[in-house]
């Protein structure tokens, strides 16, 4: 998985991830297309800023690596035989929402459900524009400024929100994440607060679940309840899913999975 080497809050163009442009750039870059060649305006049929944008979410996504090179992941999920290449099933979307996250090419999602939303129950544009120039203040890596920031942060918000309200047809088309009702505004005091909620979220497939915690390389064969619940890059963070919906999950998993996963209560200690 590609991880990013210094934290990235530019490179999108101030577009969010459409639907159908990580199928459209796989099926680009599997028919050796190039996004530095000047056909690719032409092949991938948007414009230039476009073809960096949607480059850029491929990378964030984990469906390009820092070569250009499409990963695992993306053959698995988006191959015309893949688990599901035009990403009709919602499970694709939380799957793909967990590596937008872990993968930290885009830093603002990690900065986000791993950090900002547990130091802020409700948070605004400007908590979040004074969240990173505080934590990155004197990174020599961190060359930012408070408007490139903040286009970062708008970005998150069409990533994940329906904005009826835009007279722009392109706009409320809305982001890629918008069915997953992860993060929701409040308007107050002429300010628009965001809060992530944790919930049991019983519309994640259980399998989901399986894969975050299968696939991430610093868990061992015996995990904590407590480190799955809390610790950064876990489905309690990522997913926004309190302790009871990540038991339930357990339990489904041990149900259909018996020889494979085991979670137990051993003297008040809860393990994988």
């Amino acid at each position: 998985m590609l991880k990013s080497n210094k934290p990235t809050f530019s490179g999108h163009d101030t577009f969010s991830c459409r639907t159908l442009w990580l199928k459209k750039g796989y099926d680009f870059v599997i028919n050796n297309g190039s996004f530095n060649s000047p056909e690719s305006v032409i092949v991938l049929g948007v414009g230039k800023n476009m073809v960096t944008s949607i480059r850029y979410w491929m990378r964030a996504f984990n469906i390009l690596d820092s070569n250009d090179e499409l990963t695992e992941f993306a053959h698995l999920l988006l191959a015309d035989e893949g688990w599901d290449p035009y990403l009709e099933d919602e499970a694709s979307l939380w799957l793909l929402h967990y590596q937008l996250v872990k993968n930290e090419h885009a830093t603002a999602y990690s900065l986000i459900f791993n950090e900002l939303r547990k130091t802020k129950i409700e948070f605004t544009k400007e908590h979040f524009v004074k969240f990173v120039l505080s934590k990155y203040d004197g990174v020599p890596a961190f060359k930012n400024t408070e408007n490139t920031v903040g286009d970062d942060f708008n970005a998150v918000v069409k990533m994940y929100l329906n904005d009826a309200s835009s007279k722009e047809k392109e706009e409320t088309i809305g982001g890629i994440m918008t069915e997953l009702n992860l993060i929701n505004c409040i308007p107050r005091d002429k300010k628009t607060f965001y809060v992530i909620e944790d919930t049991e979220k019983g519309n994640i497939p259980a399998e989901v679940c399986y894969y975050a915690l299968a696939e991430n390389e610093e868990y061992g064969q015996s995990i904590s309840l407590q480190t799955v619940a809390t610790n950064h890059n876990s489905i309690g963070a990522i997913f926004a899913m309190n302790q009871t919906g990540i038991i339930n999950k357990l339990e489904s998993l041990m149900d259909k999975y018996p020889n494979n996963l085991v979670f137990k209560d051993d003297a008040g200690i809860k393990e994988i």
